[in-house]
């Protein structure tokens, strides 16, 4: 069962389209992978369809009907009849290769460039060209047994989980869970049985333990 969702103010600019491209393809794929975000995506969309219609005229008439029809649309691909009633039925249609595992590629990411998976110990990422500067989005994978060194973060870190499972001093992660945390945030995250995320980051980790520590110069190589 999903139990980490975006907050209400994410969901709600996700639904008027002000987030940066990194954002709303993670909470794009959330919105599939969980049933009731689904549907608070669906009513905050219905909502901003209802507002467009009480905007002043001046607004001009086409103008006001082309953003209803945008939203409508909007409206028809969250809540398609064949989207999911169970966790990851019907989203994706692609499939990709890490080492000897195989994945399905979550929809919103299918039109996106996707670099090539590099690794490093039981880690291998590859990083998502969206051009959003400071902001970094990429694809990782975590290996049966693997583990990131304690570390916070100097800026944000968004994690999807999107296959397997994770833990750390928190708690555990399944598929679809949606973590944000920041530099208030310590973690050690590892895997017993491999997992694969979607990572959204604004600065280097920055490493808090032990042998960890000496990897700080390296860190932006998990940015």
């Amino acid at each position: 069962m999903i139990k980490h969702h975006p907050t209400t103010n994410l969901l709600q600019s996700f639904s008027a389209g002000e987030l940066p491209a990194s954002l709303s393809a993670a909470i794009s794929i959330h919105v599939d992978m969980c049933p009731v975000c689904q549907q608070q995506v669906g009513e905050l969309t219905e909502q901003y369809a209802e507002q467009s219609f009480d905007q002043p005229a001046q607004m001009g008439q086409q103008d006001s009907f082309n953003e209803t029809a945008d939203i409508m649309s909007l409206i028809d691909d969250i809540t398609d009849d064949e989207s999911i009633a169970e966790l990851g039925e019907g989203y994706v249609a692609k499939e990709f290769q890490i080492k000897d595992k195989s994945y399905k590629m979550p929809r919103p990411l299918q039109s996106m460039a996707i670099g090539s998976f590099s690794g490093i110990g039981k880690l291998n990422r590859a990083r998502i060209e969206l051009g959003e500067g400071e902001i970094h989005t990429s694809l990782m994978q975590i290996q049966p047994g693997g583990m990131i060194p304690e570390h916070t973060h100097k800026g944000f870190e968004l994690t999807l989980l999107l296959d397997g499972e994770f833990s750390d001093d928190m708690g555990t992660y399944q598929a679809g869970d949606f973590i944000w945390l920041d530099g208030s945030h310590q973690h050690n995250p590892k895997t017993e049985d491999g997992c694969l995320c979607l990572t959204v980051v604004s600065d280097a980790l920055h490493f808090t333990q032990g042998f960890g520590k000496l990897l700080n110069p390296f860190g932006s190589l998990l940015y």
